[in-house]
């Protein structure tokens, strides 16, 4: 048994993670912010939840000697990195230090796990992208990720920290209510004509969250060392293709329209090479059609309450 620690466990990816690594029968304990009661908690594995910021002084009062700590807090929008640039680099970047300062003076044998974001590289051609290329980020969000990562390897150069980097692409899946499939549902079941912006030949690789958190429990078990992988399904959806996956399944043929307007450090595509992935004998296992389609149902659902 593995004992766990789980940042922003109350998440989208972080319950979901923490789920994961349950299934195998390890201690979880999370870490953020949240409200939630122990029943509640307890059904997504986590065996004690400290709601506070994340710290190194929070960190110091858990107490425990952790395994394997995922720090799934932080910003997750390059929208909010724009808005608030400061508040964003204190969540990817402060926060990420404070967790590998408390593992280098309470437990360097501790590996440590970073989902990351393809956002490092930047704006790069149509192609597959793989770990090792680099290009230059195109929003605030992008560099503080990278900036990140940089302290990561860092910390393992110089401290023998294992810590794995995992680039996630497009997660999604049931209980995500922000990003586009929310919004795309929301404005699909109420209009019969909704507006989208871009141009709708935008590409984007998605993974499901049980597939993202499949992965990271896999690559953190195996890890050894310093090493980056990206977390995708290796196929390429125009967000075209998505909305009109929403359109099929939500079932009201709505009339849907493109602006042609693109947003300031939106690339235009981003589709993930997951060699490395596969290599540790992991494979995602649900379809974007067969997602969708489950997505769709979770949002129904809500809506019938």
């Amino acid at each position: 048994m593995k004992q766990i620690l789980i940042t922003g466990a109350y998440g989208f990816l972080g319950r979901n993670v923490a789920r994961e690594f349950k299934k195998s029968g390890n201690y979880v304990a999370g870490i953020g912010h949240g409200k939630w009661d122990k029943d509640e908690y307890s059904k997504w594995g986590i065996d004690e939840w400290y709601e506070t910021t994340i710290t190194f002084e929070a960190l110091l009062n858990i107490n425990h000697k952790f395994d394997i700590i995922v720090h799934c807090g932080g910003s997750g929008s390059v929208g909010f990195s724009w808005e608030n640039p400061y508040e964003d680099f204190q969540k990817s970047v402060q926060s990420t230090l404070s967790i590998l300062e408390y593992i280098r003076l309470q437990n360097n044998k501790c590996k440590f796990i970073y989902p990351s974001s393809p956002a490092v590289q930047g704006n790069l051609d149509h192609i597959r992208i793989k770990e090792e290329m680099v290009s230059t980020p195109v929003s605030p969000y992008g560099f503080h990720k990278k900036i990140a990562e940089q302290i990561c390897l860092s910390y393992h150069n110089n401290f023998n920290i294992d810590i794995g980097i995992i680039r996630y692409f497009s997660i999604y899946g049931d209980g995500l209510q922000k990003q586009l499939l929310w919004d795309a549902c929301k404005k699909i079941d109420k209009l019969d004509h909704a507006v989208f912006f871009g141009t709708g030949k935008e590409t984007r690789d998605w993974i499901h969250v049980s597939d993202a958190a499949s992965l990271l429990c896999v690559f953190s078990l195996k890890l050894e060392g310093f090493e980056v992988i990206n977390g995708g399904s290796g196929i390429e959806t125009s967000i075209y293709d998505i909305i009109s996956m929403l359109n099929k399944y939500i079932g009201k043929s709505t009339e849907i329209e493109f602006n042609g307007n693109t947003k300031e450090g939106d690339p235009m595509h981003f589709w993930a090479d997951i060699e490395k992935s596969k290599s540790l004998n992991w494979e995602p296992t649900i379809s974007i059609e067969d997602g969708i389609k489950q997505y769709v149902q979770y949002f129904k659902s809500l809506n019938n309450d």
